[in-house]
């Protein structure tokens, strides 16, 4: 068996935990698709990305269409868009991680997520956006 399989076979059987469904808080959401340990990061991606900042300013002349998408799927920081190196075409899971007070994992400091406690299959994956984000979120 190739190298490449053998990589593939390990992240499908080691480190799929997540599948996209429909969020009884907000739209769509993440959901456990067998039990995940506490401490781990349920949404690691054979794709590396990293996110690139852009000030708001420098995205003005982007088609509005494509300005509506960056609004939706890419992070804010005040004056600062955070728009993931693998572009829009290609989404990832933690986009649509809802927020909660009482999350079940947290975003580090570097990007990746982890597990705050056991997650069990068919639970939700929720995390502060106010702790991760260092600001305050209100919703309607």
């Amino acid at each position: 068996m190739s190298r490449i399989k053998k990589k593939i076979l390990h992240h499908l059987a080691r480190e799929v935990y997540c599948r996209l469904g429909v969020s009884t808080v907000h739209g769509i959401g993440v959901f456990a698709i067998r039990s995940i340990p506490e401490g781990i990061d349920p949404l690691r991606s054979m794709i590396g990305s990293l996110d690139i900042k852009f000030k708001k300013s420098e995205l003005k002349d982007l088609p509005k269409s494509v300005r509506e998408q960056i609004k939706m799927f890419c992070y804010y920081r005040k004056d600062d868009v955070f728009i993931p190196t693998m572009g829009l075409n290609t989404m990832d899971l933690a986009i649509y991680v809802n927020h909660s007070k009482s999350p079940n994992v947290r975003m580090k400091r570097s990007g990746y997520f982890e597990t705050l406690r056991e997650i069990h299959k068919g639970e939700e994956l929720f995390m502060d956006y106010d702790d991760s984000f260092g600001e305050k979120h209100t919703f309607d």
